[in-house]
């Protein structure tokens, strides 16, 4: 069967801006393409059908299919040069951290090419235990072991030493202390080596050359294999069969004058932690690059907890963090292009990738002309919380998705795709293959659950958003996340009404201080779903579309930041919850993440505040007490991810709660920073604080924000087409905030 699966270049493009699409086919030669605009969900009966609308391309049609491999897997490369050749005798050292020593074979550092098998290399091998090789071709190789197994976790001082003149191979393996009474002790171990290592080429961290790759490299053309899950702190190299002694004097920080005569290459991970480059300070400057971004600002073998800002004690934070499955790029070759008409109207789109039945989505959002509006409304789609979720493997591999949601999973075809091929790479909700928490995510590469269809979350639900402004007219430009954080203010500044998506969750201090700076001048938002404006992330800071997340000291988090770790590599700045960073969601909107259910959802009830003359206008044809007792989304409106008021955390004193959701099930807990010390009465049965908000406030210069405090909400707006409470209330709420009239601060 022929499948097919692709991602582009870009996520927002405007008119005369090209989007380039990497495609890859499965077991096929050939797939079809259509640029579609995307007005709704594929929901089934009880919504708007499906109906994406074509649009006239040159590359509609069938194209010519070939397979791409994506490599997966990071590492660190220094490109060749003469001084990492030495013609005699040399010694290099690390500090090595492994996570998983015996899953096999794994790279540390050195020239080493599996093909032509020449160069030199400090590996983890298939014992577990630290080994040297050299390689002059195949059947010229000498290979030594320390025989010890390592122990995951655990901090090493690993060095090797050839010695070209008495042909020998020395290996040293030091376990290093780490407040514990662990019983290993170093092991020296030396061996005859009758062959000298042929001339390698670049120098490699935590993975070996392959030598020329079939298909798409990540990296200077080549192929690489054997990557270690671990953290490597100052790796050395020196000419010359050093002894014990004198490695010590190499490993040691800051470098040695002695070292002069001898040092080739002295690597600095702490340098320049923010970008890509890793720094050499020996003598001929060979800096090098990291690869499918392993994690930077990791706390390195001589972190001693004085300091958990890596920007106060970089020397400290020396590790980088190597995983087998990490990916920042596929690095897919383009396939075809689509230029944006100048006359294409603002919003959703997809290119319809089809092979044989199958169809993968690629969407994109065209915004107007930059630095124009066409609109007074515009729909800010979450580009930001997409990214992070993008591919999470956890709801397939984990056993407690089923226990959240209370059914046996379901999936599709297009889910099935990433477990067969976990290259496509992980989510912030997943844990690398060595346990440890995924900090990046990236587009750049396929992604299994950023489409029209499937399960109800993100992108997909934010279409019952878009369904709902096309049932109004279609009156509505779409701009991104990723527009937000480059252009701030400048991109809200031009409409009066902002919409967001149903769980605008991941926010950086750019978007925040955005959201902020239009509401003080008189914006309008509409917060039209829950859990917003939650975690703190940054971006990377030359490559769009690179988001990072700390998970650090509390929150519901799918894994937590170590010790020392929850400051961003990307920027600086502390990590977690916008909450401990003193900017809680009250603060913006109203309302915050106050628990989570996934059985099903619930509806809201009318509140007397609702009567209040400052928001009865938003209640005009709707005389019901119950809004939103119905839905596509477990039968609700009020539900998944909920938000309430709490004028400890920012809440206005002035805000109007209009409706609050009632008969929530024991499924819904008190989110865990809200419990300091376990008790039992943290479920929505029993706990009154467990509801959702529907809330209404002014801000200054006549603006004003409308919050719905759920992510069910959006599931609700197309009922019975159209003809519901719920439609009715947002509706009234949009064409008030369309309305010039500045709202009064009471």
């Amino acid at each position: 069967m022929n499948r097919v699966m692709g991602y582009c270049d870009r996520w927002t493009a405007a008119p005369g801006e090209t989007v380039r699409f990497m495609v890859s086919c499965l077991g096929g030669d050939h797939y079809d393409a259509q640029i579609v605009r995307l007005l709704q969900p594929d929901a089934g009966p009880l919504a708007t059908p499906f109906r994406p609308e074509p649009v006239a391309a040159a590359c509609n049609g069938t194209h010519a299919g070939r397979h791409q491999a994506i490599p997966i897997g990071s590492l660190a490369a220094v490109p060749a040069h003469a001084a990492l050749r030495p013609a005699g005798s040399f010694t290099l050292c690390a500090h090595v951290f492994p996570t998983t020593p015996a899953k096999g074979r794994q790279a540390v550092m050195g020239t080493w090419c599996e093909a032509s098998q020449t160069g030199f290399g400090l590996e983890i091998g298939e014992d577990g235990a630290l080994a040297f090789r050299v390689g002059a071709g195949p059947g010229r190789v000498a290979r030594i072991s320390a025989g010890a197994k390592l122990s995951a976790r655990r901090w090493y001082f690993a060095a090797a030493a050839f010695d070209a003149e008495r042909g020998m191979l020395t290996l040293w393996q030091e376990p290093l202390s780490d407040h514990d009474f662990h019983p290993e002790q170093p092991v020296v171990a030396s061996a005859p080596a009758a062959v000298r290592p042929a001339a390698g080429g670049a120098l490699t961290f935590a993975a070996w050359s392959t030598g020329p790759a079939d298909g798409p490299s990540c990296w200077g053309g080549l192929g690489f294999a054997g990557h270690m899950n671990g953290r490597i702190d100052a790796p050395r190299l020196a000419s010359g069969a050093l002894d014990r002694a004198a490695i010590g004097v190499l490993a040691a920080s800051p470098l040695a004058a002695s070292l002069a005569a001898c040092l080739m290459g002295a690597w600095d991970f702490s340098r320049d932690m923010s970008g890509d480059a890793i720094r050499d300070l020996g003598p001929w400057r060979l800096d090098g690059v990291i690869v499918n971004q392993p994690t930077r600002a990791m706390r390195g073998h001589n972190w001693n907890a004085t300091e958990t800002d890596w920007t106060r004690a970089p020397e400290q934070y020396g590790a980088i963090h190597f995983h087998d499955d990490d990916l920042v790029d596929a690095c897919w070759h383009p396939d075809f292009a689509f230029t944006v008409p100048e006359d294409l109207r603002s919003g959703v789109y997809a290119a319809r990738l089809t092979a044989d039945g199958f169809d993968f989505w690629v969407p994109f959002f065209v915004r107007p002309p930059r630095g124009t509006a066409h609109s007074k409304v515009a729909f800010l789609a979450s580009t930001a919380t997409y990214t992070v979720y993008l591919n999470n493997r956890g709801r397939f591999m984990s056993l407690a998705t089923e226990r959240y949601q209370g059914r046996v999973m379901v999936m599709d075809a297009i889910d099935s795709l990433l477990i067969e091929f976990p290259e496509m790479g992980l989510s912030t909700y997943d844990r690398h293959s060595d346990g440890s928490g995924v900090a990046y995510s990236s587009r750049h590469r396929p992604l299994q659950n950023f489409r029209p269809t499937g399960r109800h979350w993100n992108f997909n639900l934010d279409l019952f958003i878009v369904d709902w402004l096309e049932r109004l007219g279609g009156d509505y430009d779409v701009i991104t996340e990723e527009d937000l954080h480059r252009e701030g203010l400048d991109l809200l500044a031009p409409y009066q009404v902002v919409i967001t998506g149903s769980h605008p969750e991941y926010d950086s201090v750019q978007m925040l201080d955005a959201f902020e700076a239009y509401l003080r001048r008189g914006g309008r938002l509409m917060y039209m779903g829950g859990n917003g404006f939650y975690w703190r992330i940054a971006h990377h800071p030359s490559r769009e579309g690179v988001i990072e997340v700390r998970r650090a000291e509390g929150g519901v988090r799918a894994w937590d930041a170590e010790p020392g770790e929850a400051y961003h590599s990307f920027s600086g700045e502390y990590g977690g919850l916008w909450r401990r960073n003193a900017r809680a969601p009250q603060r913006l909107v109203g309302v915050g993440f106050i628990s989570q259910g996934f059985d099903k959802c619930s509806y809201f009830c009318r509140t007397q505040q609702a009567d209040d003359p400052r928001a009865a206008w938003m209640f005009a044809g709707v005389p019901d007490t119950l809004i939103g007792d119905f839905g596509i989304l477990q039968g609700g409106a009020a539900g998944l991810e909920i938000d309430a008021v709490d004028p400890r955390l920012g809440t206005p004193p002035h805000a109007l709660v209009v409706a609050c959701s009632e008969n929530h099930s024991n499924t819904y807990e008190l989110v865990a920073e809200e419990v300091l010390i376990p008790h039992g009465a943290t479920d929505a049965v029993i706990n009154p604080d467990i509801h959702a908000d529907i809330t209404f406030f002014e801000t200054p210069q006549g603006g004003a924000v409308f919050s719905t405090g759920s992510i069910a909400y959006a599931g609700s707006l197309a009922w019975n087409g159209f003809d519901n409470n719920l439609f009715r209330l947002t509706t009234n709420v949009l064409n008030r905030f369309k309305d010039p009239t500045p709202f009064p601060m009471p």
